[in-house]
């Protein structure tokens, strides 16, 4: 549920995630403009970062500041569903990379014209792309990932 946008904000996403058993908030990613906080409501979920794995629960929060390379993700790999409250800025020059994948996804998010590409910045070739509402244009295969859900603030 995208909180900020039903009270009007712009300048920074809130939304509610509810992650069911099984499923990740996303593949690990990290941010070159914008900062993320996470905060758990219910259930349990794994953060993944270079740093290794720790367990969130109800009341614990993790933050992820704008340039730092460091990907990151949540797993629920509960038998429940866990439900997350996610905060982030909504800066349009915000890109970044996938850390285990060959992609990276570019400026423009918010307007409409961000693309997910490789690292090195050529585009992805075939046919099959999905496009997320309101997001750039995933690759063939990445959308229907098992146990990811592509998100943002």
């Amino acid at each position: 549920m995208r909180l900020a946008d039903a009270a009007g904000l712009t300048q920074f996403g809130v939304n509610e995630l509810t992650l069911p058993p099984g499923t990740w908030s996303s593949l690990r990613h990290w941010h070159s403009h914008e900062d993320e906080f996470v905060y758990v409501l219910q259930g349990s979920v794994v953060l993944v970062t270079d740093a290794g794995e720790e367990r969130l629960g109800p009341g614990d929060s993790a933050g992820f500041r704008a340039g730092v390379r460091d990907g990151h993700c949540l797993q629920n790999r509960s038998d429940g569903a866990a439900v997350l409250l996610v905060v982030g800025s909504r800066h349009d020059e915000d890109e970044g990379e996938y850390s285990d994948i060959d992609m990276r996804f570019t400026k423009g998010r918010y307007q409409g014209r961000g693309r997910f590409v490789h690292k090195d910045g050529s585009p992805y070739q075939g046919t099959g792309g999905a496009t997320r509402p309101g997001g750039p244009v995933l690759p063939a295969g990445v959308a229907a990932a098992p146990g990811c859900a592509v998100i943002g603030p």
